[in-house]
């Protein structure tokens, strides 16, 4: 074909229109279900490499399956001619397939080489295999040479040749000893790659008579070894001497080195080489280099980098390795040869070239009858492949015409194909480098749609998530796919659907809503199919609580927790892993639903541990660290340095942190001398130390230990240190806490706080006590003592001040001065009394009292201050005193000269007297001062009660003050109505005379809470009030019963007799009851007032049942009965109690209306109501 041909514009058209239909071509479906019974040409499903090397000792097996319907047949060609199989009993085909066996025992392998080719037909085409190269692996022998002994100079370079024999494939070599043992290889001494042995520069240890180069064949697996090389490496003085013994040496190496030397290049030599390498494989350039010291070599790219990603530096960086090549690895490579005294350069010209690869292969096709395709071949290479077409195996240009077909470079394009054009089409490209071949096949079908994805599959995916709803189908012409859900919904290509060229229908982000069932359409001209999925969207599985980072301490217990959230219909599992592996096989280890516990923690199980919780769909994990910490290990190797009289140094060697850092060290002695077995707290240093500078004592035995501590606590003491002895000395130091204090009239004891024998600073340890009366000319006293504490000085004046001071001493001399301290002398009890004790009274309360100070000798010790002591004898309206009264003190503290009495009691009176303190004691009293106090409000009531609740009346009571504090004036009475929302309404104010403790409050509202306030008075004013709560009884009316007897005249008569009775009865009570403007019933009734009020009943004449219908609570105090009623027939209060009784009572018509029984108390069988108080009804209330 003409490479320099024009692409012509009207082709170009038709093209891109064909190239948009490839795009969608059907390749044949791989399900059997769907291959039953579908024609299809033939396809090279297995075949053997191109390059076949073949061991002679084994059967020659050349691979070449194939697939298609009807079954291929398969011929082969030998070098380009048929090979006719049955004409050589030695070679197989074996059944149902292209593969040859060639059994080669007994025969001349390589009467089988060649280049060989299968092909596989069937009656809609034919498929060709690559072209197979067959070639016999070969190993020959060395050829046989004799290698002279190599004499060299030290210092020198040198290169031991191995050329080895060619094989195929070539051998791999190494050089080893007589022993078999791989010769040493380093940055001097290098193996190339061509297998040649490099020495930069020889040294003496070099000699050797046993380089032996070997070579291993691969393939036949056999190792060929060459004649050992003898080297014998002389240096300069043995040269001069042994030279004419040497004189018939074949090789001998002087080049006249001069001792160091600058790089030079043994390989590749010159300034500059080349080297090609193809694209794909691996590019190996390599440098060595000799010189005096040993060069190093390093790499770089001119104009680039090196691709790290793809180089190795291999044989001590001589060897540089870039894999996969591609195009940019061209260019120019620069290795650098350098010692001290200089480098060298070489520059390798890489070029890269390209063996032909695939851009885009052919594709199978399949066609509908009239359709058209494209099968295009794109390839790339360097050079550019050339590329040629084959149908069914025959070039293009030698096989039958077909005007359907048109060729265009690497195109061929099928336009209106029919039925029984069916074949395959090899592409071959190749250039210098090697070919490329790919077979594809063209096949003309006309089949309806097939839906391949099984039925009623149901897709489950998380919220999210992509989702993938395949519906993969076959057909001819190419089904066109259309998606429904729910059975209704058309879905289009567009967010946040999309519709694949295979078919399945992709929702990018899954959402609850997608859920639910879909429909894809599978349409051809020759027929539709649908199938039916659905999807579940579920809701991601997520860890809420997170295992925490934990620092436990060994032998603890640790918790990780793991708390999960995840879809209802799906179970998750949960996986614990320690460093990405399985847990440890330890009952220590209870795995619970949502946490890990680990039990008595030990060292190894620090590590990190991660929680898996695994779905059918997804899955969620977490992980945390868990660090095990302890006690810091002892110190040790504890040693003492720098000794002197008072300090030394400590130096010690840390423990084991236990993954917690120290924070410091506690440096502990013991007193082996004074106190053994005790250790002390020395000094603490930083944890970051480990060494002390300690101050010492004299007279010590030391003995050191150290602690650490971190953040778990203090570890265990080291093992002590050697001991340690200061040297005696005088005292450093004198007794603490000198104090003198009189414990008699005429004495001083001074105290102090010994020396400890750690103080004492050497033996024979006393204390000189010295002391004198202040401010008085006179020398000092002292005394010595030893093992004590105290001393008493004795024979002294009442209270004085002395001077006095403690001083130790042993028997290498005296503390330093002692500091004075003063004290006073013993105390006395107050030898006086105050004088000009005065009250004078401030109010009702409170009184202020006055005297005379007593003057300081008096005293006879330290004022304390003054005592009051003071009782309340009666009250001014009291004639005798009361007994009872118990005396009262007040101390007041200090110099003082008057002091205040609070809280007496008014109209009073009193009697006090004073005395002075001392701590010795009080003195004498004063005389007797008695005075009064004016009156003041009185106290509360003693109480208030409401005795009687009426209509619109209530009956109060109450008790005067249990303190009056002066003439009792009167009482206050206030009082007010309290409506259903709580509000207080207007106070009304009542004054009540002194001599009256009760009251009634009339014309009140029924049915109503009030609130009452009552208050004592004296000239002085009101005092605290008392308070009550009462409401006032519901009106209520009471039914008469009506008897129907009236006509009967024995009843009337008896009637008339009983009510004239009544009458006169009542006349004569209430004639007696209202003398002093008084209504005697109505009092009776107030003050007894029924708790319930019931009606009759209709059926039997007793009193019924009545209860209001709303829910009247009473507030505190109230006593008006749960209910809110009144109950009549409970009433103690008839004529009963006024001296008379009747048995009925008639209207002003003559009716019958009731019977009423009065009681003055309650029998006790009406126990169910007994809790009630009684509350008796006015009398006259039962008249209607």
């Amino acid at each position: 074909m003409d490479r320099n041909r024009k692409w012509e514009p009207g082709f170009g058209a038709v093209l891109l229109i064909l190239m948009s239909h490839v795009t969608s071509a059907l390749e044949v479906p791989l399900d059997p279900k769907v291959l039953e019974g579908l024609p299809q040409p033939p396809t090279i499903t297995l075949q053997s490499p191109k390059d076949y090397i073949f061991d002679p000792r084994e059967n020659i097996v050349i691979h070449c399956e194939a697939k298609g319907k009807p079954q291929p047949s398969f011929l082969w060609t030998r070098n380009g001619t048929h090979f006719d199989m049955e004409k050589d009993s030695k070679v197989l085909m074996k059944p149902g397939s292209g593969t040859l066996v060639i059994d080669i025992s007994g025969e001349k392998a390589e009467a089988y080489e060649g280049t060989y080719q299968c092909a596989a037909h069937n009656e809609h085409g034919t498929a060709l295999s690559n072209n197979i190269v067959i070639r016999q692996s070969r190993s020959p022998l060395w050829s046989k040479e004799r290698n002279e002994a190599i004499v060299v100079q030290m210092g020198v370079s040198l290169v031991l040749q191995c050329r080895p024999p060619a094989g195929l494939p070539p051998p791999v070599i190494f050089w080893m000893d007589n022993n078999f043992q791989k010769l040493p290889l380093d940055k001097r001494v290098s193996q190339a790659l061509n297998g040649d042995l490099y020495f930069s520069n020889v040294l003496p240890e070099d000699t050797r008579s046993d380089y032996i180069c070997y070579a291993r064949f691969p393939h036949t697996q056999t190792i060929q070894q060459k004649q050992p090389i003898s080297v014998n490496v002389l240096n300069m003085e043995t040269m001069n001497e042994t030279l004419a013994a040497f004189y018939n040496v074949t090789d001998f190496y002087s080049d006249s080195p001069e001792g160091e030397r600058r790089p030079g290049f043994m390989l590749p030599l010159g300034p500059s080489s080349t080297k090609m390498v193809l694209r794909g494989e691996t590019l190996e350039l390599e440098c060595i280099a000799e010189g005096l010291p040993t060069p190093d070599i390093s790499w770089q790219k001119e104009g680039g980098e090196l691709p790290s990603s793809r180089m190795s530096y291999h044989n001590f960086k001589k060897t540089l390795k870039i894999s996969d090549v591609n195009e940019a690895d061209g260019g120019n490579y620069r290795c650098t040869a350098t010692n001290k005294l200089g480098s060298a350069d070489h520059i390798i010209k890489v070029t890269v070239k390209a063996a032909p690869f695939w851009i885009s292969a052919p594709r199978n096709l399949i066609l509908a009858p009239n359709e058209t395709g494209i099968l295009t071949c794109r390839v790339n290479g360097e050079p550019k492949p050339n590329v040629h077409w084959f149908v069914n195996g025959v070039p293009m240009d030698n096989a039958p015409e077909d005007r359907s077909r048109k060729v265009e470079d690497d195109t061929v394009i099928l336009s209106s194909v029919q039925t029984g054009s069916s074949a395959v089409y090899q592409c071959n490209a190749s250039n210098e480098f090697g070919y490329l071949m790919a077979n594809a096949f063209v096949s003309v079908l006309a089949e309806p749609p097939r839906v391949l994805t099984p039925s009623n599959q149901v897709y489950k995916v998380i919220t999210n998530n992509p989702a993938l709803l395949h519906c993969a189908s076959f057909g001819s012409p190419i089904p066109t796919i259309t998606w429904f859900k729910d059975s209704q919904i058309s879905i289009k290509n567009g967010d946040p659907y999309v519709i694949h060229e295979n078919g399945t229908l992709e929702i990018n982000v899954a959402q609850p809503l997608n859920s639910g069932k879909y429909t894809c359409i599978a349409t051809n001209n020759l027929g539709i199919k649908e199938n039916h999925v659905s999807l579940e969207v579920k809701e991601p599985t997520r860890i809420l609580k997170q295992p925490e980072y934990k620092v436990v301490q060994r032998g603890m217990s640790a918790v990780f927790e793991c708390k999960v959230k995840h879809d209802p219909s799906l179970i998750p599992t949960v996986i614990w892993l320690k460093d990405k592996g399985e847990l440890p096989d330890d009952e220590r280890f209870e795995v619970d639903t949502d946490s890990l516990t680990i039990k008595d923690i030990r060292d190894d199980d620090e590590g990190t541990y991660t929680c898996i919780m695994n779905t059918t769909l997804d899955q969620d994990s977490a992980s945390a660290m868990l660090t095990v910490v302890e006690k810091p290990d002892p110190p040790t190797d504890l040693e003492l340095t720098d000794q002197t009289e008072r300090s030394v140094q400590l130096t010690w060697t840390p423990g084991d942190e236990h993954n917690s850092l120290t924070q410091n060290f506690l440096v502990q002695y013991e007193d082996l001398l004074h106190q053994p077995g005790v250790w002390i707290n020395l000094t603490e240093v930083a944890g970051t130390s480990t060494t002390a500078q300690l101050q010492l004592s004299p007279y010590v035995y030391y003995s050191f230990r150290v602690l650490a501590r971190n953040e778990v606590g203090y570890s265990g003491p080291s093992e002590p240190s050697s001991q340690y002895r200061t040297n005696p000395a005088a005292p450093d130091e004198n007794p603490s806490d000198v104090q003198g204090v009189g414990t008699e009239p005429n004495n001083l004891v001074i105290s102090w706080t010994p020396l400890t024998g750690f103080q004492s600073n050497g033996p024979g340890l006393e204390y000189k006590v010295l002391w004198k009366q202040k401010d008085v000319d006179e020398e000092w006293s002292s005394k010595s003592v030893a093992n004590l504490s105290r001393f008493v000085v004795s024979g002294t004046p009442t209270y004085v001040p002395y001077e006095f001071k403690v001083q130790a001493f042993n028997d290498y001399g005296s503390g330093p001065d002692a500091e004075v301290v003063v004290g006073y002398s013993g105390e006395d009890v107050p030898l006086s009394a105050p004088d000009s004790v005065q009250v004078m009274v401030q109010n009702s309360t409170l009184a202020e009292v006055h005297w005379e100070p007593v003057s300081s000798p008096s005293v006879q010790g330290k004022l304390q201050g003054y005592k009051v002591y003071y009782r309340r004898l009666r009250g001014l309206h009291e004639t005798q005193e009361q007994a009872d009264q118990q005396e009262q003190v007040l101390t007041f503290s200090g110099n003082r000269s008057e002091g205040r009495l609070p809280g007496l009691q008014p109209y009073s009176v009193y009697n006090l007297f004073v005395k002075v303190l001392n701590n010795k004691g009080e003195g004498p009293s004063s005389l007797n001062t008695t005075f009064e106090t004016p009156e003041g409000v009185p106290g509360p009531p003693s109480f208030l009660n409401v005795v009687n609740f009426g209509l619109d009346s209530l009956t109060l009571e109450w008790g005067p003050p249990m303190n009056n504090n002066g003439r009792l004036a009167g009482y206050t009475l206030i009082y007010q109505a309290v409506n259903n929302t709580g509000e207080l309404g207007p106070g009304k104010v009542m004054t009540l005379q002194a001599n009256k403790t009760t009251v009634t409050l009339d014309s009140l509202d029924s049915s109503m809470l009030y609130k009452l306030y009552l208050s004592a008075r004296t000239i002085k004013g009101s005092g605290p009030n008392v308070s009550e709560e009462a409401s006032t009884v519901m009106e209520t009316t009471v039914p008469n019963r009506q008897v129907d007897i009236a006509t009967q005249g024995w009843f009337i008569g008896l009637m008339c007799a009983i009510a004239l009775l009544i009458l006169v009865l009542l006349i004569v009570c209430f004639i007696k009851r209202n003398k002093g403007g008084k209504y005697p019933v109505k009092e009776k009734e107030d003050a007894h007032q029924d708790p319930e009020i019931q009606p009759m009943k209709e059926d039997d004449g007793t009193f019924g049942e009545y209860s209001d219908t709303e829910d009247h609570k009473p507030l505190k105090g109230s006593r008006t009965p749960s209910n809110g009623t009144v109950r009549r027939d409970e009433s103690d209060d008839s004529l009963v109690d006024y001296g008379e009784g009747g048995d009925g009572q008639f209207n002003e018509d003559g009716s019958f209306i009731g019977q009423y029984s009065g009681k003055k108390e309650k029998d006790t069988h009406e126990g169910n109501e007994s809790s009630e108080a009684p509350s008796p009804v006015n009398a006259m209330n039962s008249f209607v």
